[in-house]
């Protein structure tokens, strides 16, 4: 028997699913050119606009000219070089644990402590909106997998009364594609009552929640007893690139020791840890950016309700203008691209039938006028596609 492949793809075709990398032709920034067009840009991830920071790309540079241009083997071999060492001190500290991990992705992140915390006859209990590799992860770790509603600490009671050997409790601290922030404070009393490990990936919270920038953990104020497992990345509020496990000692020991995903593979480039330390200092001394950002959220919000438009319950970056038809989000956010505006049309598999949606992400770096550009677009194109509805 022949692989099908056309037939699958046709298919995703011919259910509006079909999904085509844009090609950026400039650096990250508020205003970028894809496919040869100008476009403000709402869907990217850099929360603070230091993707193309000039002291960042000179900390890089300078990385560069010092440490060279790759890892050169893996951190066990001899790929782990000071600045990875004096990076790994930094977010220590920045989260307030004993230590901290490097990884090159967050994928690989979150598939390492997983699959290194828990296996046969063990227990791991997700949020049913987990990011996928967070999900990916549990399936391959071999333990007992289940899914509890979302945010819905009774559910995971109720799983957790159930559960065998170890048992690892895992959730988004911002959740990706809904925007909304997990009920940590709840989650982490049911997990205690039970002797359970709460394990939380905060990539898109590490940078632009908390009083310091410090993530989720930081805004409820929850410490190392509470979150035993904290994963954040770098390519989103930080702007560059890898991510990081922060835990105890005992933690980070064992993701060394068994952690596949760690040992067998190169370390990331110097130079990017290089960066990384630069815009570090950056989110720590430039409150400003988040104060910025928060008033950019809290416009949309006011704009989008006076348009009438469906919104996420989201006081995050992350603002959802919830659609449905699959279809009726490509037109919207075509209709929004002629207008010089580039917000993504997120579909299934990557959020449930019937919940297609427009994923406006906004960065400290967006204008004040570039956001009433959104907004008097949206009320313009908007009326056009709810009437197909």
């Amino acid at each position: 028997m022949s692989f099908d492949l056309a037939s699958r793809l046709a298919e995703r075709r011919a259910a509006s699913l079909y999904r085509q990398r844009p090609l950026l032709q400039a650096p990250q920034g508020p205003q970028v050119q894809v496919d040869g067009q100008m476009l403000v840009n709402f869907c990217s991830n850099d929360y603070l606009g230091l993707a193309n920071h000039p002291e960042v790309i000179r900390a890089m540079q300078q990385g560069a000219e010092k440490w060279g241009v790759g890892g050169g083997a893996s951190h066990l071999v001899v790929g782990h070089s000071t600045p990875h060492h004096e990076l790994e001190e930094a977010l220590a500290a920045f989260t307030g644990r004993p230590r901290a991990l490097l990884f090159s992705t967050g994928y690989m992140a979150n598939l390492a402590a997983v699959t290194a915390l828990v296996g046969q006859g063990d227990s791991v209990l997700q949020d049913r909106l987990n990011h996928a590799s967070l999900l990916d992860a549990g399936l391959l770790s071999g333990a007992r997998f289940s899914r509890y509603l979302h945010n819905d600490g009774d559910s995971l009671g109720k799983r957790l009364d159930k559960s065998q050997g170890d048992c690892l409790v895992v959730t988004d601290g911002v959740f990706s594609m809904d925007g909304d922030v997990a009920d940590l404070p709840t989650l982490c009393t049911e997990a205690r009552k039970r002797k359970a490990w709460v394990m939380v990936d905060d990539a898109h919270g590490f940078g632009t929640l908390g009083a310091n920038g410090g993530g989720i953990v930081e805004h409820f104020g929850l410490g190392l007893d509470a979150v035993q497992v904290l994963v954040g990345t770098l390519g989103k509020g930080f702007g560059t690139a890898g991510a990081f496990v922060a835990g105890s000692d005992e933690l980070i020991e064992t993701l060394i020791q068994f952690a596949r995903p760690y040992i067998y593979t190169t370390s990331q480039p110097p130079a990017v840890a290089c960066a990384t330390l630069k815009s570090l200092e950056l989110l720590r001394s430039e409150g400003w950016r988040r104060e910025h950002l928060a008033r950019l959220v809290a416009r949309f919000r006011a704009g989008a309700d006076e348009i009438g438009l469906s919104l996420m319950d989201s006081f995050t970056p992350i603002q959802p203008i919830l659609i449905g038809d699959s279809a009726r989000a490509l037109k919207l956010s075509a209709l929004l691209r002629e207008r010089g505006l580039l917000v993504g049309a997120i579909r299934p598999p990557t959020v449930p039938a019937g919940s297609a949606r427009l994923r406006v992400t906004l960065s400290a770096a967006h204008s004040d006028a570039q956001l009433e550009q959104l907004l008097h677009a949206l009320a313009d194109c908007w009326p056009q596609v709810r009437g197909d509805g």
